[in-house]
C-alpha cells in the first residue's frame, strides 16, 4: 500500500529477493519523482494508481489481499480500518494472509495517532541523544536508523518469520512494527554495557563507540577529508601506531580513559600530516580497523566493493540486491520493465475490463 521510507524499503528488498511485488499509489498528490525510471527505491514491481473511495476500486484490493501471502501498508492507525480493509477483515477472507503494519509510533499508545519522521521517532526512542560528541548537539544519522534499520528491517523480520511461522500453523497474522519499537531494540548492546556500568548514559561522546574513545573516532587529513579509526582491541591498536607512526610515541596506555584527550591530540596531529588517500593506502592491507572515509558516490569506486559488485554498473548509480544467496541470487530489476496501471492489474489476475476502470493507462500518466 502506498507510503514512504520503511514500507517501499522492506517491499524492495523482497521484490529484489524475488518476491511478485505491486504497489498500490494513492491519487492526488505525492513526494514528488522528477524522474521516476530514475526512483530507484521503487524498482523490482509493478505499480497501480488506485482511489479507494470508489467502490470498485475497494474490491479491486480486497480482491488481491484474498489471493496473496503479504500485504503491507504504512498509515496511521485506524486508516485502513476506515478505508474498508479492516486487517481482520482481509484475514477472515484469507487466512494465511500476513498483514504488515509500518509505524512510527505504534498501533496503540498516546502518540499514536501523531505525525512524525525518522528525526522524531529516534528523539523518542533514545538513540538520536547519543549521536554526539561530547558538548555537542546530536546529528541526525541522515533517515537511517528508524526508517530502515528500526522500521524497514524489523518489518521484515516480523512479515517473513510470520510466514515461516504460518509454514507450520497454516493461520496468517497481522504484524505491529513500530519504528520507535525498532529503534529501541537497536540500542541493545548499549543497553547492556550501561548495566554493567560500562557505559554512561548520561554523557554522550565519551563512551567507547560515540567517540568518547580516540582510537573509535573521526580525524581530519591533509587534504579535508576524513580518516576513520576504530583500533578497539589491543592488537588491531598497536598496529594502529606502528602505521600511523606513533609506535615509539610517549603516549598514554589506550584504555588510560583520564588522559584520552591527551591520546587524541596526537592521533589529530600525525593524521593531519596526510591525505586521507595516502592514509587508506597504507592501511590498506593490515588489520588495524583503520579506513578512509568515503562519499556516496565514491564508494563504488573501491577496490573492494567493485569486486563484490556491491553496487550495479551503469546509471543511475544503485546498490546491488543484499543479502547474497547460494542457489538464489536477487535480481534488481529496473521500473521501466514492470508494466503499470491497468496492465499491473491484469498480471495480477484482475480482468481487464475492471482493471481499464480503476486504473486505465499508468505509464502514459508518469511519462506526461
Amino acid at each position: 500500500m502506498n507510503a514512504i521510507g520503511p514500507v517501499p524499503m522492506a517491499a524492495g528488498i523482497m521484490a529484489d529477493l524475488g518476491a511478485q511485488v505491486l504497489r498500490i499509489e494513492a491519487p492526488g498528490p505525492q513526494l514528488a519523482m522528477v524522474d521516476p525510471d530514475r526512483a530507484v527505491h521503487l524498482r523490482g514491481r509493478s505499480a497501480v494508481t488506485l482511489d479507494l473511495r470508489d467502490a470498485e476500486s475497494l474490491d479491486v484490493v480486497r480482491r488481491l489481499a484474498a489471493e496473496t501471502d503479504i500485504l503491507l501498508e504504512g498509515y496511521r492507525p485506524g486508516v485502513m480500518e476506515r478505508l474498508g480493509l479492516d486487517p481482520d477483515a482481509l484475514l477472515a477472507a484469507n487466512p494465511r494472509l500476513i498483514v504488515g503494519r509500518m509505524t512510527g509510533w505504534g498501533q496503540d499508545g498516546p502518540r499514536a495517532q501523531r505525525a512524525g519522521h525518522d528525526i522524531d521517532y529516534i528523539a523518542t526512542a533514545g538513540p538520536l541523544r547519543h549521536f554526539a560528541r561530547a558538548g555537542e548537539r546530536p546529528v541526525p544519522p541522515v533517515n537511517l536508523v528508524a526508517d530502515f534499520g528500526g522500521g524497514a528491517m524489523f518489518l521484515l523480520v516480523g512479515v517473513l518469520s510470520a510466514l515461516w511461522e504460518r509454514s507450520r500453523s497454516g493461520a496468517g497474522q497481522v504484524v505491529d512494527a513500530a519504528m520507535v519499537d525498532g529503534s529501541a531494540y537497536l540500542m541493545m548492546l548499549v543497553y547492556s554495557l550501561a548495566a554493567q556500568g560500562m557505559w554512561n548514559p548520561d554523557t554522550p561522546g565519551a563512551n567507547l563507540l560515540d567517540t568518547g574513545a580516540p582510537f573509535y573516532d573521526v580525524y581530519e587529513c591533509a587534504d579535508g577529508e576524513y580518516l576513520a579509526v576504530g583500533c578497539l582491541e589491543p592488537k588491531f591498536y598497536a598496529e594502529f601506531l606502528q602505521i600511523v607512526g606513533l609506535a615509539r610515541a610517549d603516549l598514554p596506555a589506550q584504555f588510560d580513559v583520564p588522559r584520552w584527550p591527551e591520546l587524541r591530540a596526537a592521533f589529530a596531529a600525525q593524521i593531519a600530516t596526510r591525505s586521507r588517500d595516502e592514509w587508506d593506502e597504507a592501511f590498506r592491507d593490515s588489520d588495524a580497523c583503520t579506513t578512509g572515509v568515503l562519499s556516496m558516490t565514491e564508494a563504488p569506486d573501491h577496490p573492494h566493493l567493485r569486486a563484490r559488485g556491491t553496487f550495479l554498473p551503469g546509471e543511475p548509480l544503485q546498490p546491488a540486491p543484499a543479502p547474497r544467496f547460494s542457489r538464489t541470487p536477487g535480481t534488481a530489476i529496473p521500473r521501466r520493465e514492470f508494466p503499470l496501471g491497468a496492465a499491473a492489474l491484469m498480471q495480477w489476475g484482475i480482468a481487464a475490463d475492471v482493471a481499464g476502470r480503476v486504473a486505465g493507462d499508468e505509464r502514459q500518466e508518469e511519462q506526461s
